[in-house]
């Protein structure tokens, strides 16, 4: 495979894990009360870090996980765990600009750069594509491909509040419910997508 089918592949594999204009709604909810300028800046802090996270998991994700004793599956079921938590927040209406028991008053780092940006999807998307990669040219491809990805999923997030302030105060409310409930599912879903498979494991031999 060519260097540039290699990067195409990549940026496809990498924008539909990470999902920007899913991950859009929620930015705004968490962002309402802040002005244009400090959401941009919760973006793009957002995606460094979703980058540093990634870069690391591109280069060292499986040494990481073996060193702790940790597999993929409970990676995943952790992941589910937050958005759970993230979602179960948002149903119940918290504030999430302002300072919250829940939620930290800059949600740059966490929940947005991760797991919601750099969640455990892209994380063992990275470590898989970079398993694939035959040659330095791929792997270039693929670090291009990641800071492409990101870029986009910024402008994305950068554009996103202003597109849900035309909703209105009570539109904006009721787009955080959905997408409350919406993160909760995908949680929920993670947790089972992982949980299944090893408890089928654990019965198939009896």
């Amino acid at each position: 495979m060519s260097a540039a089918a290699f990067g195409a592949l990549c940026v496809s594999s990498l924008f539909t894990v990470i999902d920007p204009i899913g991950v859009a709604p929620v930015f705004a909810s968490m962002t309402a009360r802040s002005d244009a300028r400090a959401r941009r800046r919760v973006a793009l802090r957002a995606c460094l870090a979703a980058l540093a996270v990634l870069a690391v998991f591109a280069t060292s994700g499986s040494a990481l996980l073996r060193l702790f004793g940790v597999t993929i599956e409970a990676f995943r079921i952790g992941g589910g765990i937050l958005f759970v938590m993230l979602g179960l927040s948002m149903l119940r209406g918290g504030d999430h600009a302002t300072t919250g028991a829940s939620t930290p008053e800059d949600p740059s780092i966490v929940p947005l750069g991760i797991p919601l940006i750099g969640g455990p999807g892209a994380m063992t998307t990275v470590m898989v594509l970079v398993g694939q990669a035959e040659s330095v040219t791929h792997v270039a491809a693929l670090a291009g491909a990641l800071v492409v990805v990101l870029a986009l999923t910024w402008v994305v997030l950068a554009a996103a509040p202003a597109l849900l302030a035309r909703f209105g105060a009570t539109g904006t409310a009721l787009t955080t419910r959905i997408m409350g409930l919406v993160v909760l599912v995908i949680g929920v879903q993670f947790v089972i997508d992982r949980v299944v498979p090893i408890a089928r494991a654990i019965v198939s031999p009896a």
